[in-house]
């Protein structure tokens, strides 16, 4: 299959920028684009997690409850985003088309692609290696890694988001970024003139 943009992740930041690139589905521009996320979540430290200190959420919402409920909201609000479940990314590989997206299961190509995962060791997805740089906001005890990028962009038509892409692991900021990467896509997709999606009652 082939897509316009492919999220590699289902944690916040990820699904995060679906929510964002799917609500533009009204916008000329971004009408007959091809959107997918790979929401591979077993690693996302999401499933551990308790959040008391997040704007918009309940006290003692459960990490594990968003991801579910996360992948639920994208498919009610914007079914033509694809969800690619059970499946792991092994390469992300240089390609006419822009990038060919390997899994244990299938191959994909995208034109664009996000890089939406944790920054934990071992990082192991070929053709990035190049790429992975220690992080710079976490502590060095940690031993965390990043993705290196200007301002999210690692270069033309490779994005990274959340932890991975030196954030500080923060539900809020992770969000934040995924949104901000999205806003950039619809951006470049609008002939560079800045965009963003407003929901209005």
């Amino acid at each position: 299959m082939n897509f316009d943009v492919i999220i590699v992740g289902g944690g916040v930041a990820g699904l995060q920028c679906a929510l964002v690139l799917g609500s533009a589905k009204n916008k000329d521009f971004a009408k007959d684009k091809n959107i997918g996320i790979i929401t591979h979540q077993k690693t996302s430290h999401l499933q551990d997690a308790l959040f008391n200190n997040v704007l918009g959420l309940a006290p003692k919402t459960l990490g594990k409850d968003i991801l579910v409920e996360g992948k639920q909201q994208l498919s009610t609000l914007y079914p033509h985003v694809h969800q690619i479940e059970s499946e792991k990314v092994l390469a992300v590989l240089n390609d006419e088309k822009g990038y060919q997206i390997k899994t244990n299961k299938n191959t994909y190509f995208s034109k664009i692609v996000i890089i939406a995962l944790n920054y934990s060791k071992p990082f192991t997805i070929k053709g990035l290696e190049s790429f992975i740089i220690p992080h710079q906001r976490a502590n060095p005890t940690k031993d965390r890694i990043q993705l290196k990028n200007k301002h999210h962009l690692i270069k033309q038509g490779l994005y990274c988001c959340g932890t991975i892409a030196g954030f500080r692991s923060q539900f809020a900021i992770a969000a934040g970024s995924g949104a901000s990467v999205a806003t950039d896509i619809l951006t470049l997709w609008n002939d560079d003139i800045p965009t963003k999606v407003h929901d209005k009652a």
